[in-house]
C-alpha cells in the first residue's frame, strides 16, 4: 500500500505531516552515497517514506535496498529530523519528519533500482557536494560529517 497515494487522495496537496526514513551510506574513503532525484532533479540521501505497519528501521532498510541495490543494516542512529517542511514539484506539501540512520552495507552491488526515483548514484566527499535537495538533507550530511549522533531537531 502507498500510504501517501491513499492520504493524498482525501487531502489533495494541502500541508500535511509525514514521517520518512533513510540515511547515510558510506565506502571506504568515508564519502556518502547520494542519490539524483528525479523529481527534484537534485541530490538526497536514500530513503522515503514509512508506510504502515513499518518501523523507521523496516522502511529504511527497505527504502534503501529499493533505491540503491545494497542490503544493508543500521549501526548507529545519526538522528530525528522533524521541524522541516517541503513542497513538492507536484504541489504536495508536508511537514517532513525523517528519522535518518548511518548504515553498513550486508551485501549487493550499488545500482540505480527504481528509475522512477532515482537517476544516479554517486559517492561524494564532504569537500565535493553537490547540490543538496532540502534542508534536512543538508543537515543530516553535515551532522554526519561532524560526527554528531543523535541529533533531534
Amino acid at each position: 500500500m502507498n500510504y501517501i497515494k491513499w492520504i493524498r487522495n482525501y487531502v489533495g496537496h494541502k500541508e500535511i505531516i509525514l514521517n520518512f526514513s533513510g540515511g547515510i551510506v558510506t565506502n571506504e574513503k568515508n564519502e556518502v552515497l547520494l542519490q539524483l532525484r528525479a523529481d527534484k532533479q537534485l541530490w538526497g540521501l536514500p530513503g522515503g517514506a514509512v508506510e504502515k505497519g513499518e518501523s523507521v528501521e523496516q522502511a529504511a532498510k527497505r527504502e534503501v535496498t529499493e533505491e540503491t541495490g545494497l542490503q544493508v543494516e543500521v549501526d548507529s542512529l545519526l538522528g530525528i529530523y522533524s521541524a522541516y517542511f517541503d513542497t513538492y514539484p507536484n504541489g504536495d506539501k508536508a511537514q517532513t519528519i525523517t528519522t535518518m540512520f548511518i548504515f553498513k552495507v550486508i551485501r549487493g552491488e550499488l545500482v540505480a533500482g527504481d528509475i522512477e526515483e532515482t537517476l544516479e548514484l554517486k559517492f561524494f566527499s564532504q569537500k565535493n557536494l553537490p547540490e543538496i535537495a532540502n534542508k534536512q538533507h543538508k543537515d543530516a550530511i553535515q551532522d554526519f560529517f561532524s560526527n554528531k549522533r543523535a541529533i533531534y531537531r
